[in-house]
């Protein structure tokens, strides 16, 4: 919804993307503004001549059903700032409250903030949680650390994406009658043909499918991911995310890939999902066939550079020479409070020292790290492997 557009029209996004905010420490905020597209809406409203509107708005939210990820919330065919609230957790001086900005903050949500700026070089521990819309962020931040973000997600997208729109309309000067905080009324929508019968007043081209998925793989999407799964049964004519699948095998067999060695729940690659390396490396040949090979290359996280992968190997000679998306699925050990790596993947191309590329698939499962650090620690271990990949060819 025109959140991520920058200037020239590629995608904007951090290398540890807000979305992980809260389990991957360091993940920021991209410099990007997630209204955009709503505010530019709201503004083609008004050149409209519409000054004021006595009904109601509803997002149309039926171009798919919205499935629910667990942990990873829902996946919806509206999506404004990810459907996140992002509370950027600031310290101040020891013993004084910590200071809070937010973005994507939007009625009826609060955010309350008992965050404690604590000694230097004292622990920074936050949480955050919600009953209803009110939002508590709570814990200790010491007084050196850098800003550390925390996110909420939203469980009802389109009452998310009409307050805002709500919002916007009011900021560009059109008097909304309709309380932002109600509920998405899409009940009183026609049939999708009448709605697409209505005289249009404003239109928002979003990204290309290209930046769509740069954004999916650099920085690791899943909703993101299972997304485009329902966008393969929208492109069938159905509705239900699942019947994605099928036109998912239809694209896959021409690539050589053998779809007997993929399992598949969903499109995330969260648990329940399985491939084979061998899978792996015949999807990464098969697009190696394909005219559009360079771009679909490039939308990978490259290592030591972007994505998942900037600062994996970045004093290597292989930096910028590996185009691989990161896989990763964590799991406890509470018997001896340790981290449980049940799968750390890359999957991508190595361009060798000898100039050849490679298709390659690196995994690694049931490995144990003390702490939540061992993410980093596994992404660099997998980044030596590719290193030494590139080195031998």
């Amino acid at each position: 919804m025109g959140g991520q557009t920058a200037p020239d029209g590629s995608v904007i996004f951090a290398d540890l993307d807000h979305n992980d905010a809260n389990a991957v420490p360091g993940a920021t905020l991209a410099k990007n503004n997630p209204l955009a597209g709503l505010d530019a809406l709201a503004r083609q409203v008004r050149q409209s001549g519409i000054r004021t509107v006595g009904g109601d708005v509803v997002i149309d939210d039926r171009l798919f059903i919205t499935q629910d990820l667990g942990d990873n919330g829902p996946v919806s065919p509206i999506d404004i700032n990810h459907n996140l609230i992002d509370v950027l957790v600031s310290p101040t001086s020891s013993g004084k409250p910590a200071s809070i900005r937010t973005r994507a903050l939007v009625t009826p949500w609060t955010v309350t903030n008992h965050v404690r700026t604590v000694r230097a070089g004292g622990p920074s521990d936050i949480s955050i949680s919600a009953v209803g819309p009110r939002i508590t962020v709570a814990g200790t931040i010491a007084a050196d650390a850098a800003p550390i973000l925390r996110v909420w997600q939203v469980a009802d997208p389109a009452a998310f994406a009409r307050a805002h729109f709500i919002e916007a309309l009011g900021r560009a000067g059109v008097t909304v009658s309709a309380d932002a905080a109600g509920p998405n009324p899409v009940v009183r929508l026609g049939t999708r043909a009448s709605v697409n019968a209505l005289p249009v007043v404003a239109r928002l081209r979003s990204l290309p499918f290209a930046e769509q998925a740069t954004y999916v793989l650099k920085v690791s999407y899943n909703r993101g991911a299972q997304t485009f799964i329902c966008l393969l049964a929208v492109s069938a004519g159905k509705r239900d995310c699942d019947a994605g699948f099928p036109v998912l095998a239809t694209k896959l067999a021409p690539l050589g890939v053998d779809t007997l060695s993929i399992a598949q729940i969903d499109g995330s690659g969260l648990p329940g999902n399985f491939a084979t390396p061998s899978a792996i490396v015949d999807l990464m040949h098969g697009f190696a066939q394909r005219p559009d090979w360079p771009r679909w290359r490039a939308a990978m996280p490259i290592m030591g550079v972007d994505g998942s992968v900037a600062m994996v190997q970045k004093g290597s000679p292989a930096a910028g020479h590996v185009f691989a998306k990161t896989g990763t699925l964590v799991d406890g050990d509470l018997l001896n409070g340790r981290l449980r790596l049940a799968t750390k993947a890359l999957g991508g191309y190595v361009q060798a020292k000898s100039g050849r590329w490679l298709a390659i698939a690196i995994f690694a499962n049931q490995a144990v790290y003390p702490d939540i650090y061992g993410l980093f620690a596994a992404n660099e271990d997998l980044g030596k492997i590719a290193t030494a990949i590139w080195e031998s060819y």
